[in-house]
């Protein structure tokens, strides 16, 4: 990402989402950008596990995970496998777990906090469809631009 995400909300305004959500930075990727895929699950991660072991291609894993804090969606291993299949960061409307091995890794993640509790591994959920949260849309395909002021999404 070469623009910060100031400077593109000023050059392009109202054709950026801005996320309010104040989320936690974490990964060593403070900035970071890329196409948007999607995950809605709840309480259940193994759609994440899934989707981050396939090519990345720099893209951005976008999971509401209903905001809920009761268990983890992603962990230290998962967040491993996404660095080694080229996805650029993860957004989670919700918890991760293993946070001070992924502050290592070459991924950027902002989620809205942690929890060691593991979750389900039904596989419940949907990929790849439109998701919202904090009042932005995330859709497959549009770009999502992430850095230590926020979130901004193309409308």
């Amino acid at each position: 990402m070469t623009q910060a995400t100031a400077d593109l909300y000023d050059e392009f305004g109202e054709a950026l989402q801005s996320l309010p959500l104040q989320l936690r930075s974490f990964g060593r990727r403070a900035a970071f950008d890329g196409p948007i895929r999607t995950i809605r699950c709840h309480e259940d991660n193994a759609l994440v596990k899934t989707m981050l072991a396939t090519l990345g291609d720099g893209a951005v894993l976008v999971v509401n995970g209903l905001g809920s804090l009761n268990t983890a969606l992603m962990g230290d291993l998962i967040a491993a496998s996404a660095v080694e299949n080229g996805w650029a960061g993860v957004v989670i409307n919700g918890a991760i777990r293993d946070s001070v091995a992924i502050n290592g890794l070459d991924l950027g993640v902002k989620a809205l906090g942690t929890n060691p509790r593991k979750s389900a591994k039904l596989g419940a959920g949907e990929v790849d469809v439109d998701v919202s949260f904090g009042g932005v849309l995330f859709r497959v395909g549009a770009h999502l631009y992430s850095d230590e002021d926020g979130i901004l999404v193309e409308r």
